[in-house]
């Protein structure tokens, strides 16, 4: 991975947490590692754990945020959800009781030195 695709990464996920700390959300861990790969954050949304992949893309506008949501496509879906159980698994009775459900949200985020763009999709996948 070059290294403005990990700074960019780094940034959408900075932004996102902030995103989701500014409306009430919990964050629980970010980059959560498991035996199958990396959750990018793990979140408290009330009574929901909530599962969050984020991508970032530079440019600026609500639709090169969209685009970034675009990326998440039947496959990374899967392994969210893989990396979810694994998770979950690991970390049995630690943080994992009490969740009314379990999530699965999305955040697109376009990077732009004019001014950043998220969007958020509740029960995304």
């Amino acid at each position: 991975m070059t290294e403005l695709r990990q700074s960019t990464g780094r940034a959408g996920e900075d932004l996102a947490a902030r995103y989701l700390r500014s409306r009430g959300f919990e964050l629980i861990e970010r980059n959560a590692r498991t035996r199958y790969g990396e959750l990018d954050l793990v979140a408290r949304d009330g009574g929901s754990l909530v599962f969050v992949e984020v991508k970032a893309l530079r440019g600026c506008g609500r639709q090169r945020a969209e685009q970034a949501l675009e990326s998440i496509g039947p496959r990374k879906r899967i392994q969210v959800r893989r990396l979810a159980r694994a998770w979950l698994s690991e970390r049995r009775g630690s943080v994992t009781g009490g969740y009314a459900q379990i999530r699965f949200d999305a955040i697109g985020v376009a990077l732009s030195p004019a001014g950043s763009e998220v969007v958020h999709i509740q029960a995304a996948f």
